[in-house]
């Protein structure tokens, strides 16, 4: 009978510490707080140093950087919306999780980073900008905008209010202002006794831009630093026949512009810019114009990021939540004469990516690792205690945002725009390779539908743009002014990364074997010494 008893207590007293343990293991797992906007740029921060910087339209995301880490190679693998959000639920490619464009969706049970944050005790939301189509049913919590959503009385579907897609609920004020206020609702009314997981996503500063009414009057008796290259496209050097047409044939086709070069988008007639101003006139008064409406955006981004850094520091947690700040992709603010995204030079692809969390690193680190979109989810999901799933693509960077160095690391990231010509941006399709100090540019100029489709709004993808090649010296060209393709001594260097373009289109399964019309144009042109 005192065996029987005692075997009883210590089965007791082990349910119990295992049951304290767990809970201790609960309450000392960071939170996690995701914030993400679209299309904010590098370029309009003040702490990754631009042109914009001495603006300071960032000082509240800046003051994270500096009590945090900076992140200065973080790349989108396709610089549009939807394939991006896409990598970043999903630690996937384009052709593994589908969504090549933006007409894919991610499935409920293909939303596999709020799973997988689940999984391990996490209470998880989404709350802003969704743009996968699906519900985002994978979460515990959503209220989303459907589609793009607008930036003014903007309405969203919200999991309490009934099933998808009629749980619509109406809200009135700017949509930065409203996402914020959602969010800090969820964050009061949570479950406290678990570690939250929230992706709080704004719409802003998303074309065409609308601001606040409070930012009407910020920056506009500021002259708006321009970029060097603003009135150089084509330019010498930049380019090739592929984005600029043999013998400049397609200037006024390839490349939506803030000059009059090619604005069938039609950029100053939307800003209501007189068309009769002659250039180089016209185009400094379009991108003043432009530039004032994208930073007035990001101004209520900025304040509403500070509204919730300051409730995380009302209720104590300030210090034991890891904040993330980062864009969809990056954004074309009249470098090369050019706005939009889409592309992979550099101002399009390079993501910014900003990291507080205390006690981990040193603040005002930086770090110059190569990642990608795919990298998120698997280091969220390592970060928080979970094992990442062996379908995921991407890779962990976790050990970073402790402190310490990743035993090794990727030497290349891989890039591809599918929707060619679309929308009357003038886009060719491509793919790519970004190593550390160079990048190569494979531009074979067709749509992955044949015959192409026409059904986008705008689109031009029956318009077959020149095949060809583009490299660029990153390290001595970072603003990508001077294609080197057909230099003779960068022979060897080409032929190299070819060879590691072909290996990692192959590795990643993104290759072109579903696509032989794709497939066609490669095999011509993969030998091409010239740009034509």
């Amino acid at each position: 009978m005192k065996t029987r008893i005692t075997h009883l207590s210590i089965f007791i007293v082990c349910v119990l510490v295992a049951e304290i343990s767990f809970g201790d293991e609960q309450k000392s797992r960071p939170n996690i707080l995701y914030i993400m906007s679209d299309d904010h740029t590098t370029q309009a921060f003040g702490v990754y140093g631009s042109r914009l910087a001495s603006l300071n339209p960032t000082p509240h995301i800046d003051q994270l950087a500096r009590e945090g880490m900076r992140f200065n190679e973080v790349f989108c693998n396709n610089s549009i919306c939807t394939p991006s959000r896409a990598s970043i639920i999903t630690g996937q490619y384009r052709q593994t999780n589908g969504v090549l464009d933006l007409s894919g969706r991610i499935a409920p049970e293909r939303q596999y980073l709020p799973m997988e944050m689940r999984k391990v005790g996490y209470e998880t939301a989404i709350i802003g900008k969704w743009h996968l189509k699906e519900e985002p049913a994978a979460f515990d919590y959503y209220n989303v905008l459907p589609g793009q959503g607008r930036y003014y009385d903007s309405v969203t579907r919200d999991a309490s209010k009934g099933t998808w897609p009629d749980n619509v609920v109406e809200h009135q004020g700017h949509s930065s202002d409203v996402k914020t206020d959602l969010s800090l609702d969820w964050l009061r009314d949570r479950d406290k006794s678990k570690p939250f997981f929230l992706m709080h996503h704004f719409k802003a500063p998303h074309d065409m831009f609308v601001n606040a009414k409070r930012y009407d009057s910020y920056l506009e008796d500021v002259e708006i630093p321009e970029p060097d290259n603003l009135y150089d496209q084509p330019g010498p050097g930049f380019g090739s026949a592929s984005t600029r047409g043999l013998d400049d044939s397609m200037v006024n086709a390839i490349g939506a512009s803030v000059s009059k070069r090619n604005n069938q988008w039609g950029l100053g007639q939307r800003l209501g810019i007189d068309e009769s101003i002659p250039e180089p006139e016209y185009t400094s008064v379009v991108y003043q114009t432009y530039l004032k409406r994208y930073l007035r955006c990001v101004k209520g981004v900025d304040d509403n990021v500070q509204r919730l850094v300051d409730y995380l520091k009302a209720e104590g947690i300030y210090n034991n939540t890891l904040i993330i700040y980062t864009g969809d992709q990056g954004f074309f603010l009249g470098e090369h004469d050019l706005f939009d995204k889409r592309w992979m030079y550099e101002e399009a692809m390079q993501m910014p990516f900003i990291v507080r969390y205390l006690g981990t690193f040193e603040s005002g680190s930086q770090s110059d690792l190569l990642i990608n979109n795919t990298d998120f989810a698997p280091t969220l999901i390592d970060f928080a205690g979970g094992q990442v799933p062996d379908f995921m693509q991407g890779e962990s960077f976790a050990r970073t945002l402790k402190g310490e160095r990743e035993s090794e690391w990727r030497e290349a990231t891989y890039y591809r725009y599918w929707m060619h010509m679309a929308h009357k941006l003038g886009t060719p399709a491509h793919f790519g390779i970004r190593t550390k100090k160079y990048k190569l540019i494979f531009f074979y100029g067709v749509d992955f539908e044949d015959p192409p489709r026409l059904s986008y709004w705008g689109s031009q993808a029956d318009i077959v743009t020149p095949p060809g090649w583009e490299l660029y010296d990153m390290e001595n060209d970072p603003h990508e002014m001077s294609n080197l393709y057909e230099k003779p001594d960068y022979a060897e260097i080409i032929a190299e990364l070819k060879n590691k373009l072909k290996s990692l289109r192959e590795e990643l399964d993104e290759t072109d074997e579903d696509y032989p019309h794709i497939q066609k144009v490669i095999d011509e042109h993969w030998d091409d010494l010239r740009l034509g």
